[in-house]
């Protein structure tokens, strides 16, 4: 690489349709439930203060499918990009799959299922050791910790900061999402028009006008797998 240009930046955005194939339910593909359990009973903060306990039951069980989910061929081939590519990761998915297949940076929309924060402010975030995080589980100023995830009704404060890195992509993929879940819908918006930009899903995805879009109609495994062998076999990898 010459000293007068720089690496291509590939920003990929992944949803719940990349984390199935590594044997993770989705909820919108389940009549909305997640293993019998009503999304709305186990993922609002109404939820939380009407019953605090099955709350926590229910992201233990998901944390328990998590730790023993294995990245697929669409993680690892994103991961592999970085040999030859400036790559970021964001993701609505809350496992830590990408950063298991070796992506190094992987920003989470939704938060980290690995994780705790304290129910106080400021809200102060701590990893969680084994799978379980029970009633009585306190930060050091003594508040009782919850799930580091985005409930239903909740802001989503990685939404800016998403927007920020969509807009500086040479390569915007979009991989695994239905793109109807807003407002991290909206960062497919946030690309400019001179990027190059793949969507990836076996439906068919409703998107407006968006310039230089390519649609890949494969589930994430075999349609990433093959974008990024085509992307990394090009020989014009450098922007001047």
């Amino acid at each position: 690489m010459g000293s007068l240009g720089r690496r291509k930046k590939i920003v990929v955005f992944s949803g719940a349709g990349m984390s199935a194939e590594s044997g993770l339910k989705t909820f919108r593909d389940s009549d909305g439930l997640w293993e019998n359990y009503n999304v709305m009973e186990v993922a609002t903060p109404e939820a939380w203060e009407a019953n605090p306990e099955m709350v926590l039951e229910f992201y233990n069980k998901r944390r328990e499918q998590v730790i023993d989910a294995q990245p697929n061929e669409a993680h690892i081939a994103i991961a592999k990009l970085e040999d030859k590519f400036e790559v970021e990761v964001i993701t609505q998915n809350i496992d830590n799959l990408h950063e298991r297949a070796g992506s190094s940076k992987v920003a989470h929309l939704h938060g980290e299922l690995l994780k705790s924060r304290s129910t106080a402010p400021p809200y102060d975030v701590f990893d969680i050791s084994g799978s379980e995080l029970n009633m009585g589980d306190v930060c050091p100023r003594g508040f009782q910790l919850r799930p580091h995830v985005v409930w239903f009704g909740e802001a989503v404060p990685m939404l800016e900061v998403a927007q920020e890195i969509v807009a500086t992509a040479d390569i915007f993929i979009v991989v695994g999402t239905s793109l109807n879940v807003y407002p991290a819908a909206s960062l497919v918006y946030c690309a400019t028009d001179s990027a190059k930009k793949y969507l990836i899903d076996p439906k068919d995805v409703k998107v407006g006008q968006i310039k230089r879009l390519r649609v890949i109609k494969e589930k994430a495994g075999k349609g990433v797998s093959s974008l990024v062998e085509e992307l990394m076999a090009e020989d014009r990898d450098i922007v001047f």
